[in-house]
Formats: C-alpha cells, structure tokens, sequence
C-alpha cells in the first residue's frame, strides 16, 4: 500500500506540469497582445504627429511671409506715427495756449467795460483816463491778433494731422496693391512654367496639370517601391531643371518663391527597404531635389516634404487608383 501511495503521489506531480505550460502560455500571449496594442498606437501616435508637424510647418511658413511683408512698413509707420504724435502735441499746446488768451481777453474785455462805465457815470473823462483806455484797447487789438494766429496755427495743425493719417492709409493701400501684384506675378511666372512643361512633356503618358500642381506618375520616375530614379526619369527632371531655371531667372529677386516637390504614395502596405510610405515618399521627394540642385537649381528656392498616402488623388481600392496616387508634384509657390 505504501507504495501504491508513493506512485500515485509521483504521478500527481508529473500531471501539474501542463497546467504551468498552459498559465505560461496564455501569460505569454497576453504580454504579445499588450505589445501589439503598444506599438499600434505607436504608430499611430506617430502619424498624427507628423500630420500636425506638416501643418505646423506650413503655417510657420506663412507667419515668416506676413512677418516679412510687415517689416517693410513697420520702418515708415513709425515715422509717420512720430510726426503725428508731434503735431498733436504742439496742437495740444496751441489749444492751451489759446484758453489762456482768450481768459486774458475775457479779463481785459471786463477792465475796459467798467473805465467805460466809470467815465460815463463821472460824465467826463481826463486826458489820462483816455490814455489808459486807449492802451486798453490797444491790448486788447494785439491779444486779438495773437488769438487767430493761433487759431490759425491749430488750424494747419489739424490740416496736417489730417495729412498724415492719410499718408498712412495710402501707404497701406499700396501694401496691400504691393502685395496681390506680387501674388499676380508669382501666378504668370507658375503659369509660364506649367505651360512650357506641357508643351515639353505633352505626349508623355503619366504626367498631367492638377490645379496649381504639375503632377509625375511615380511610374515614369521610380521602380516600385524605390527611391532610386530610372535613367528615364533623371532625363525628365533634367528637363524640367532646365525649363524651371529660365522661368525662375525672370523672377525678381523681391518676391518670396520656392518650388515644392511633394512625394506622395498609395495605402498598400510597403514590402521595401522603406519601414512605411512616410520614409519612402519623402526619400523620393528628396531624391527629385537633389538632381534638381545638380542640374543647377538653387536649393534657397527648394523644399522637399513626404505625404505618405494620406493625400491621395483617386479613392479606390484598385490597381488604377494606387498608380495614379503614386506620384511626385510640383508646386511653385510663395514662401
């Protein structure tokens, strides 16, 4: 019976064992599960910041230009606000000096009534009565005068008050005219590159206008899932390097340009070098600068950002669709 009983008891130990195997295994894949949903909102945490950064980027880019246009009025609005400060401040003086003179006035205006009510009552006046009330009144001609020449002096005053805020609206309405011709010329010039492009490019397949976008089917430029330029498509760049630095020499120097180059992908999952279409679109875009500089484009006037397939052309799920969404575009466009 003894050992009946340790046999059993060695048998109930051995029996355990899948129970340990099974708490482990599930242990172990609820730590996997934990991990999986760790890193997906990763990686979604991750897209949402560069959606945010690109927006953030682009509004910085705007800020920069509006800063910049106000800098070429902050110079003159001061003066000009200096000047009319001055003017409403001798204004202001003038305006004083005038309360008092006319107080004055008032006073003397008051003396020379009561001589002339003392005389009447006396009935007669002596010859140095007269003489006080002839110098009275000369008083009063000269504080007369000296009233409307301040009168006058206010009036100027307030002419050129006037005349400066005037000053100060054209010189706004002429920024403002300043600025949409600028924005008008930064169009012909688009216009007149876009339209030399089409002539060049016509009869290439895979290259169409969209909006103010020229637009290269990644087809015509990259292998599948490449960053790396086929010889076809190093010659259309240089073709486009080459029309784009004749339209961009015409441009003047004072209007804020830069020609961007947007890589954009389609949503399939990417089986590549690439860890997702954020680095493969970017990589692109940034390929097409870099042959752009070496063809002798100024890298001042260039900027390459990666959209990854979030901006897509075509919303289907098919074959058409994810070739016309992966593309390269070309936008000329202020800074």
């Amino acid at each position: 019976m003894a050992r009946r009983s340790r046999r059993s008891s060695h048998g109930g130990e051995l029996n355990a064992w899948p129970g340990y195997v099974d708490a482990l295994s599930t242990l172990l894949m609820v730590v996997t599960f934990v991990l999986l949903v760790f890193v997906l909102g990763q990686q979604f945490l991750s897209v949402a910041l560069s959606k945010r950064t690109h927006s953030l980027d682009a509004l910085r880019q705007q800020l920069a230009a509006l800063q910049q246009t106000l800098s070429m009025t902050e110079a003159k609005n001061t003066q000009l606000n200096s000047m009319v400060a001055s003017l409403t401040t001798d204004r202001d003086s003038a305006k004083r000096q005038a309360d008092v003179l006319t107080q004055q006035l008032a006073t003397l205006n008051g003396t020379i009534a009561e001589k002339e009510q003392a005389l009447a009552a006396a009935g007669q006046a002596t010859q140095s009565d007269q003489a006080t009330i002839a110098q009275l009144k000369s008083q009063l001609e000269q504080l007369n005068q000296q009233l409307l020449a301040i009168g006058q002096a206010l009036d100027i005053a307030k002419k050129d008050v006037t005349a400066r805020d005037q000053q100060i609206t054209d010189l706004g309405n002429k920024l403002n005219v300043a600025l949409a011709d600028k924005v008008n010329q930064l169009k012909r010039y688009r216009s007149e590159f876009f339209g030399r492009l089409q002539d060049i490019l016509k009869n290439q397949k895979g290259v169409e206008i969209v909006g103010d976008r020229f637009v290269f089917q990644s087809s015509i430029l990259f292998p599948q899932g490449s960053a790396d330029l086929t010889s076809e498509g190093e010659k259309e760049i240089a073709a486009l390097a080459h029309t784009f630095k004749q339209v961009s020499s015409q441009i003047p120097t004072d209007i804020p340009w830069i020609l961007r180059v947007d890589g954009h992908a389609d949503k399939q999952p990417i089986h590549t070098a690439f860890p997702s279409n954020w680095e493969l679109s970017s990589a692109r875009a940034i390929t097409v600068v870099k042959v752009l500089i070496r063809e002798g484009v100024d890298p001042h006037h260039l900027a390459a950002t990666g959209f990854s397939d979030y901006q897509p052309l075509d919303q289907g799920n098919n074959a058409a669709a994810y070739t016309r969404n992966r593309r390269i575009e070309f936008r000329l466009t202020d800074r």
